[in-house]
C-alpha cells in the first residue's frame, strides 16, 4: 500500500544499513514477540497477507517510530482484537479479563521446528497459460491501491524485462482482503536502475523484482 508502509520504503531515510546475519534480536522481549506472532498465527484465524496487511494499517507516524518487532506486536494486537480473541480493556491491563475463547488451535511448543521447517506452500496448479515468458518486455501498471499490495511504488509504471517464471501462486494483494486465494503467475522481472531513478543512477545497476501477472502488462 501507498505510504510509509510500502513494500519499497521511501525516499529520504538515508542508505539500508545491513547488519550480520546472525544478528537476529537486539532485546529478549523481541523473541517473545516473534514466538508470539508465530503461535497466534497457529491459531488458523488468519493467513501471512492479512497479517503482513495489520502491520501496514498502523498509522504512519507510530509506524515510522517503532522499531521492527514493536510493528509485529502492533499488528498482532490488532489481529486479535479483530478476531474477537481479546479486548481493548485486556491490551491496556497487560493481562487477561474475560473467559478464553474455547475451541482454539494450540501450537504446541514440540510442533513448532516442524511447522517451521514445513513451511507454507502457496503455489497453485496452473489454469490457464502464462502470459510471459524469458526476455519479453513489459510494463509495471501505475496503481495506487489503498490495500495490500507486493509490487512496490519505486517499480510502478516502469519498464522492465522477464527473467525468470515461477508458475502460479497466491495473489497477496486478494488474499490479505478475505476475498480468496485468486492465484495468478509469479514472474521475476529485472528493471535497469536508471529506468526506476533515472539518468543519474548507477548504469551497472539492475533490480530485479517478483511481480504478479496482474500488475503487468505487454511494452
Amino acid at each position: 500500500m501507498n505510504g510509509a508502509q510500502d513494500l519499497g520504503g521511501m525516499m529520504g531515510f538515508g542508505p539500508v544499513v545491513p547488519e550480520p546475519e546472525d544478528v537476529r534480536f537486539h532485546a529478549e522481549w523481541e523473541k517473545r514477540a516473534l514466538a508470539l506472532t508465530l503461535a497466534a498465527g497457529g491459531l488458523g484465524r488468519w493467513n501471512i497477507d492479512i497479517s503482513r496487511h495489520a502491520r501496514e494499517t498502523l498509522h504512519p507516524a507510530d509506524y515510522l517510530s517503532s522499531s521492527y518487532y514493536e510493528i509485529w506486536t502492533k499488528g498482532l494486537e490488532k489481529l486479535l482484537q479483530g478476531a474477537g480473541l481479546v479486548s481493548a480493556a485486556e491490551l491496556k491491563a497487560g493481562r487477561a479479563i474475560d473467559p478464553p475463547v474455547p475451541g482454539q488451535k494450540v501450537l504446541r511448543a514440540d510442533q513448532v521446528a516442524p511447522a517451521l521447517a514445513r513451511g507454507s506452500n502457496y503455489q497453485r496448479p496452473e489454469a490457464a497459460p502464462a502470459r510471459f515468458a524469458i526476455g519479453d518486455m513489459v510494463l509495471t501498471r501505475n496503481e495506487h491501491p489503498t490495500g495490500h499490495t507486493r509490487l512496490p511504488r519505486y517499480a510502478r509504471g516502469k519498464l522492465g524485462e522477464i527473467e525468470r517464471v515461477h508458475g502460479v501462486f497466491v495473489l497477496p494483494d486478494s488474499n490479505a482482503h478475505g476475498r480468496g486465494e485468486s492465484p495468478q503467475w509469479l514472474y521475476t522481472v529485472r528493471f535497469d536502475g536508471r529506468e526506476l531513478w533515472g539518468e543519474a543512477a548507477d548504469p551497472t545497476l539492475t533490480v530485479s523484482i517478483d511481480a504478479w501477472e496482474g500488475y503487468l502488462e505487454p511494452a
